[in-house]
């Protein structure tokens, strides 16, 4: 068999035509669905669960990541879009749901990771809402913007949009939408306890998303997220040695705009339509700063509340045995008693 090998000219000759590639691109952006194209957002991997485990470790020798085996009683869908932003950004959740389909629907819990407002995944709450649905609720975690993307109020805007949205949904996995949680972890506690307690605020009510569905939520879990930024046991808003966390996320220094400090503290917000909160915290007291207060209120109005406390756990205590499993009983015996399940 022969082969014949044709004369081509040099590479240099055969370069393509100026404005070739700016074309190219732009034919092959205009068939590139549009919820490929994603607005580029710098990615915050500060905090992990190796990270906050190798941290935590070095105080706690014994500890391990919590990776219980996945219920087999349960299914779940993942990356499920839950909002369109108009920029079109499309957020999305993943959610977890108990297979058997009895007649009494189930609850729901919504679960907000935490990261500094800055950092985290969805992910990092898989276990604890897989055991959740294991135990008969529906379950969803829900990413949301961060602040490198949006500031504040965006994040609490997001996550009520999520609320909407198993709402919406609520017959594709028999949800109960008069029994729905909000739990959050960290910055995502302080999330949870904003969210629940501004039902029905229009500040955070904004988006196109599932406008005609309630966002209101019936209890709040909060695990070591702060009541309160400007508050006399609150680590937030120190800048000395560059911007703080919370000030990135809020846009502003709490020097400058105490108001708005004060404007995302759920401890602001209390009143007679809260509902019950269960409070789960480790020994780091800058983590729950407005509790106590919080606690107070809620039992001058008669509202309903908990408090469990690890004075020896460190602050990502729920990422890791031996406090996940009393994490996650707390969890469900607070919510079957607020639910009455």
């Amino acid at each position: 068999m022969k082969f014949s090998v044709s004369k081509q000219a040099p590479w240099p000759d055969r370069r393509p035509a100026a404005g070739w590639l700016p074309l190219a691109v732009s034919l092959l952006l205009a068939v590139v669905p549009a919820q490929a194209q994603q607005p580029a957002v710098p990615r915050d991997t500060s905090f992990t669960t190796y990270s906050a485990y190798v941290k935590a470790r070095k105080q706690h020798p014994t500890i391990s990541i919590a990776r219980p085996p996945v219920p087999a009683s349960i299914r779940s869908r993942t990356n499920v879009p839950y909002c369109r932003l108009p920029e079109g950004r499309e957020l999305r959740l993943d959610v977890f749901y108990p297979k058997a389909r009895r007649q009494r629907p189930y609850p729901a819990v919504l679960l907000v990771h935490g990261g500094g407002w800055r950092s985290g995944d969805k992910s990092q709450h898989h276990a604890m809402a897989q055991q959740l649905a294991a135990r008969g609720f529906v379950t969803a975690t829900a990413e949301y913007q961060l602040s490198q993307e949006a500031p504040y109020p965006a994040a609490v805007q997001n996550l009520k949009a999520a609320l909407r949205w198993l709402r919406a949904h609520a017959p594709s996995y028999r949800l109960d939408t008069t029994r729905v949680a909000v739990w959050g972890f960290s910055a995502g506690g302080q999330l949870a306890a904003l969210v629940g307690t501004t039902n029905g605020n229009s500040l955070y009510e904004t988006g196109p998303c599932f406008r005609s569905h309630s966002s209101q939520v019936q209890a709040i879990v909060d695990v070591d997220g702060i009541l309160a930024f400007i508050h006399p046991e609150s680590g937030e808003g120190d800048d000395s040695k560059g911007l703080s966390a919370a000030t990135q996320w809020l846009g502003s220094s709490k020097l400058a705009r105490p108001e708005l400090w004060q404007q995302a503290s759920a401890l602001s917000h209390l009143g007679p339509g809260t509902p019950p909160m269960l409070f789960i915290n480790s020994g780091v007291a800058r983590m729950h700063a407005g509790r106590d207060d919080a606690r107070r209120q809620l039992t001058a109005l008669g509202i309903y509340s908990e408090e469990h406390t690890f004075p020896e756990a460190p602050h990502p205590f729920p990422l890791f045995n031996p406090w996940f499993a009393p994490t996650l009983e707390y969890t469900v015996a607070f919510l079957r008693k607020v639910f009455e399940q």
